[in-house]
């Protein structure tokens, strides 16, 4: 199913036009039938010659409304543009005719209404205006036919070519995260709260939950029309009526966007590349304000210049746009920017999610180029870079791809090298991403930070681990995950808690290899009562206890290694033998001093192989 958007100026009988078409009047409001001039969206069918509906929304032509029309046209996939034949072409016209063409609006039919008011050769230099104004624009070369709503002149020749243009038309693709651009709510009588818009980018199903975007209030799809027709599903390309549980009308303003939970969030500045109208009123300039269209949502924003200080009508240029308020938006989303009640320009979302940029730097602007044109891969990794490593569900979001086919391309990529996935699930929410230069920065960063650690701790077996995430700014997730993959490319070794270069073994100096032989000598000397004035200093102490040469139970006590590990044992033998052992016990086991003895034993219940019950010890 298709849409149809009318467009032109005011007066100029969409309106008329649409009811002769329908049979429906798509003015709704009671001002509107009053004064004859419509003020809002308003909304139709049409039964096509193929057995086929397109729906119709109608759109205002009075300057002051212009962001009532660009809120219905985001998302038609056929302009019908409307010129009376005893006006020509007017100010709306030109303008209409430029957000189409900014919108991105291929498919188009011109129609002269009021034809049966002028004669053949008015007629003909009014086609004449009209293909004059359509050359260079994304409607240059549409049909035009003269009709008049009076007469009926030129209907059927009218509904005819709108079925042959929508024959041509493709289909609206399906990527599995359905966005309907929220641009009317109200309270049906025993149904509660209603909201329409135009669905795309995928499937609504009735009792499914859903989310606003921005507000993030949650609902439930109650009931699903098109056409007043009630449907289980609905799918892109649809006028839908949603009827929604839990909610009231009131918290629903125009240009929420309903969509699927969790996938979709809100932003407050996007890169775009922006196309200054020729007929725009003044330049755009670095840092101007102006009111920001897409979708159905209207919000002020700052524009900021990438690579220029102004961009007079008729250029183009990189900008980014500093937005007032969060909303709804993916890359390849169309927006128009309006000054003054002036329509100045617009153009493609490029990022929906842009960080700060420096001006006028050119891999900035090479990245946006390529996020613009460039190919699924490209995107993919251009995406990566921005935000390394990338979380898939946000990496899908900023590219605007299909999950699956994201999935498939970076299992492709991942194969030749491209990009590195970590941990072992399958592509998909929650698996992060980096490309082939992140993950060699990132081997890098923790190269230079084991080499510095080694050089100021040369003793030491390693760093610790959280240290050396701390220093890489990882999560705790994304450490776990890196760490073998880093591992296995050489960059690290695990050791327990610690981490060090493959290559390093601490190394004392034989300075100070003649005073530690020297001090291992004294505590095999006199091992159960070793002298507490250590002559070597913290680092090598805490080397000689990494490598098992000494045990430290206390601040002051050290015995030689082998000296504990005999001690350990023999106590687990009195006790296996008595029950319990006692301080007075392992004094007299060892011939040595209480202070000893009770060092040894609190070492012990710290190590849990032992506890403490009363004055004595027992095994755990």
């Amino acid at each position: 199913m298709y849409v149809i958007g009318t467009a032109g100026h005011v007066d100029h009988g969409k309106s008329t036009l649409v009811l002769a078409l329908t049979g429906m009047d798509p003015d709704r409001l009671r001002e509107e039938k009053e004064r004859g001039l419509t003020i809002d969206l308003g909304f139709a069918w049409l039964p096509l010659p193929g057995g086929d509906e397109v729906s119709i929304v109608d759109v205002p032509g009075h300057e002051r409304f212009v962001n009532n029309m660009l809120a219905g046209v985001g998302g038609i996939d056929l302009a019908l543009l409307v010129v009376a034949a005893d006006e020509s072409v007017m100010p709306q016209t030109r303008e209409h005719l430029a957000i189409l063409d900014l919108l991105g609006v291929r498919r188009g039919l011109v129609a002269i209404t009021k034809a049966d008011l002028v004669d053949d050769d008015w007629l003909e230099l009014v086609a004449a205006d009209v293909e004059e104004l359509l050359a260079g624009t994304s409607l240059e070369g549409s049909r035009i036919l003269p009709v008049s709503a009076t007469t009926r002149q030129g209907l059927p020749e009218l509904v005819a070519a709108v079925d042959e243009q929508l024959v041509e038309t493709e289909p609206r693709k399906d990527l599995g995260r359905p966005r309907l651009a929220i641009d009317r709510s109200f309270t049906m009588s025993g149904f509660g709260t209603v909201v329409t818009g135009t669905l795309i980018d995928g499937r609504l199903s009735l009792g499914q939950d859903v989310e606003l975007v921005p507000s993030g209030m949650t609902s439930r799809i109650r009931g699903l029309q098109t056409h007043r027709q009630k449907l289980e599903h609905a799918s892109p390309g649809r006028r839908v009526a949603v009827n929604l549980t839990g909610i009231s009308q009131e918290d629903i303003p125009r240009g929420e966007v309903l969509t699927s939970p969790g996938w979709l969030r809100p932003t407050t500045a996007v890169d775009v590349h922006l196309r200054v109208i020729p007929d725009a009123p003044r330049a755009v300039r670095h840092n101007m304000f102006a009111t920001v269209h897409t979708g159905s949502s209207e919000t002020v924003g700052r524009v900021r210049l990438l690579d220029r200080q102004k961009a007079d009508p008729g250029e183009s240029a990189w900008a980014q746009i500093k937005l007032d308020r969060p909303l709804a938006a993916v890359r390849g989303d169309y927006f128009v920017i309006r000054s003054n009640q002036a329509t100045l320009g617009g153009g493609r979302v490029v990022d929906p999610h842009a960080r700060r940029h420096r001006r006028m730097y050119q891999p900035t602007l090479e990245r946006l180029g390529v996020m613009e044109t460039g190919s699924d891969r490209d995107i993919l990794l251009k995406s990566i870079e921005v935000s390394e490593p990338a979380e898939f569900g946000a990496l899908v979001d900023r590219a605007n791809l299909q999950p699956r086919a994201a999935a498939q391309e970076l299992k492709q990529m991942a194969s030749e090298s491209l990009v590195v996935v970590l941990g072992k699930m399958a592509v998909g929410p929650g698996v992060h991403v980096f490309s082939a230069t992140g993950w060699e920065k990132l081997g890098d960063r923790a190269r230079a930070f084991l080499d510095s650690h080694h050089r100021e701790y040369p003793l030491r077996k390693g760093a610790p681990k959280e240290e050396m995430r701390s220093r890489l700014s990882l999560t705790p997730q994304i450490f776990g995950e890196a760490l073998p993959l880093l591992e296995a490319d050489g960059v690290v070794t695990e050791d327990g808690t610690l981490v060090r270069r493959p290559d390093h073994v601490p190394r004392l100096p034989d300075a100070q290899q003649a005073a530690v032989d020297a001090y291992l000598k004294r505590l095999e000397s006199d091992p159960y009562s070793p002298p507490t004035d250590a002559p070597v200093n913290g680092e090598v102490l805490n080397l000689l206890v990494a490598e098992g040469k000494v045990v430290k139970v206390s601040e002051t006590v050290v015995f030689g290694g082998p000296a504990y590990r005999e001690m350990v044992q023999r106590v687990r033998a009195y006790v296996d033998e008595h029950g319990e052992i006692t301080v007075g016990d392992v004094r007299d086991l060892f011939d040595t001093s209480r202070k000893y003895a009770l060092a040894l034993l609190e070492h012990l219940d710290q190590q849990r192989i032992t506890r403490r019950v009363g004055d004595a010890r027992v095994l755990r």
